[in-house]
């Protein structure tokens, strides 16, 4: 019984997803080997051979694989999932768009969003915008899963000293092309890497008062910057920086969150922080549930003071 981890990587270094993922994948009680597909992507496949855990890294390297098309992506898993009873994607962007083609070429199910390892069939999974735990077990002879990154702690990037093996690139599929990537540059940690985010809702009132509030505070604490679907639907904060069910999952050290309610769809995407503030004038906010301390107070007043206590 052998696991395959799909790594997410730059070409030069491996996203921190794919820690997790491997994680996971040491759970099933199997060794794990990593995928890195990539173009000139040595140093990302000598960094994934470092990782905790990881017994081979397998490099396949071509220009086809460059931009991490999804088509190219998959063939290059098919070519080598016969190898495999587990194939693990973290449950990404990147990672959602390549494991459904996988699992339907295969012709198996595919495993979505998992949180815990029960067993190497039996797995763990939020539903209900994670107000229940489905537990789901599979007698697919392989297993595609993508993994919720939160739900597991990230193997060390160091220790490790897996053989890379050499492997050739898939052909182009022909089904798509790169053009271009426009690629938001920002000072701040990344929203689903970052150990403390700051998060603002509705209650803000405008893009103004949000910068005027959230980005002190950040910079106080060098946090990423969230935003609640309310806020970002009203103008307020870019779409990239949404956290919830219909946005990102975060689980950072220190979540702060000022003016948000705290609706069911943004409590799915942060509840798993390690520490939760809540700053909200209604008493009644459904985001003080899961607090682990609140202040009843106005945002406008109360941050100002803590970024001058900070």
């Amino acid at each position: 019984m052998t696991s395959l981890v799909i790594a997410e990587h730059d070409n030069a270094s491996i996203k921190p997803a794919t820690l997790n993922t491997v994680t996971a994948a040491a759970a099933m009680g199997a060794e794990v080997h990593v995928l890195v597909a990539g173009h000139n992507a040595g140093a990302a496949a000598a960094a994934a051979a470092q990782i905790a855990g990881v017994s081979k890294v397998i490099h396949a390297d071509g220009a086809t694989l460059e931009a991490g098309l999804a088509e190219n992506v998959a063939a290059q898993v098919l070519a080598i999932a016969s190898n495999y009873t587990h194939i693990l994607f973290p449950a990404t962007a990147a990672g959602k768009n390549v494991a459904p083609r996988v699992a339907a070429k295969l012709d198996v199910g595919q495993i979505s969003d998992i949180t815990k390892v029960d067993s190497p069939d039996t797995f763990e999974r939020p539903i209900y915008a994670g107000n229940a735990i489905a537990t789901v077990q599979s007698s697919d002879a392989v297993k595609v899963i993508t993994v919720r990154t939160t739900g597991f702690d990230a193997a060390s990037a160091t220790g490790g000293s897996a053989a890379v093996e050499t492997v050739a690139a898939a052909t182009d599929s022909g089904k798509s092309s790169f053009v271009g990537r426009e690629v938001t540059k920002n000072d701040r940690p990344e929203l689903t890497a970052a150990k403390i985010i700051v998060s603002g809702g509705r209650a803000l009132g405008s893009s103004e008062k949000f910068d005027e509030v959230m980005i002190p505070l950040a910079d106080k604490l060098g946090a990423a910057i969230g935003a609640s679907r309310a806020a970002v639907d009203a103008g307020y904060a870019a779409n990239d920086l949404q956290v919830g069910q219909t946005g990102k999952i975060v689980a950072p050290q220190l979540y702060v969150a000022c003016g948000i309610s705290g609706a069911i769809q943004h409590l799915a995407g942060m509840k798993d922080s390690k520490v939760i503030v809540a700053i909200n004038k209604d008493p009644e906010a459904p985001i003080f549930s899961v607090a682990d301390f609140g202040l009843e107070a106005d945002l406008f007043v109360a941050v100002p003071e803590l970024v001058a206590a900070l």
